[in-house]
């Protein structure tokens, strides 16, 4: 089963769509209820076994309670993609503290509280996947994007390496860069369709065993740090 956030638009319902159509069963999560309903809705209207659960990436006690609701059924989770995040683009001295937090809360907190929640179960079990939708915004190599954005996508690849770090048997976490996108965050004018961004996502989530671990990539290929 895989467990994707921020899956009712863009590159996430995108990846519960390429996902779906592997023949994984996936759990579609997003903050709004109607939304991720008619999401997933829609996914299931193309044939695939698609299923929307709530979940807030900034509030612990939503987190712990999909966590809970997916255990008590006997779900458990293979597939684990960090998806959803905001893109604040002010500089460095004009975005406001409260935004900051909220970038950092999102793109950094969210995905280690999910991580915290599902990862030990992989570890238990001897196999997952875990991908962390990142960005080259974040890349230091990269010359790192708007400052609040920058410091959390670069916070997110550090959690991603001590994430990887802790792993055993066949687990494996991966940070990935999906370029300039069509979806909201990105805008009409972006050159990649959600399809083109999904394609590294998809390929971190299906990872043979002898596939990397602890990595960061765009296009199936390696990127600096």
């Amino acid at each position: 089963m895989a467990l994707v956030t921020g899956g009712n638009r863009g590159i996430g319902f995108e990846a519960c769509r390429q996902l779906a159509r592997r023949g994984m069963r996936v759990v579609l999560t997003a903050r709004d209820m109607g939304k991720g309903e008619e999401a997933a809705g829609g996914l299931r209207d193309e044939g695939l076994d698609v299923r929307f659960e709530r979940m807030d990436v900034t509030d612990g006690a939503s987190v712990e309670a999909c966590a809970q609701r997916l255990s008590d059924a006997g779900t458990n989770i293979d597939v684990l993609v960090n998806n959803a995040g905001v893109y604040p683009t002010e500089g460095i001295f004009e975005v406001s503290e409260e935004t900051f937090e909220r970038a950092l809360e999102i793109n950094t907190v969210g995905p280690f509280r999910i991580c915290k929640a599902f990862v030990p179960g992989m570890v238990e079990r001897g196999y997952g996947r875990v991908v962390n939708v990142s960005s080259g915004g974040g890349s230091f190599g990269g010359g790192l994007g708007p400052a609040a954005y920058a410091v959390s996508k670069a916070a997110l690849n550090a959690l991603t390496v001590k994430v990887s770090q802790a792993m055993r048997g066949n687990v494996k976490a991966n940070a990935m860069c999906p370029g300039w996108v069509r979806t909201d965050m990105g805008g009409v004018g972006a050159p990649r369709s959600p399809e083109e961004a999904a394609d590294t996502l998809v390929w971190l989530a299906t990872l043979p065993a002898d596939g990397p671990n602890g990595g960061f990539f765009r296009d199936r290929k390696p990127i600096p740090w």
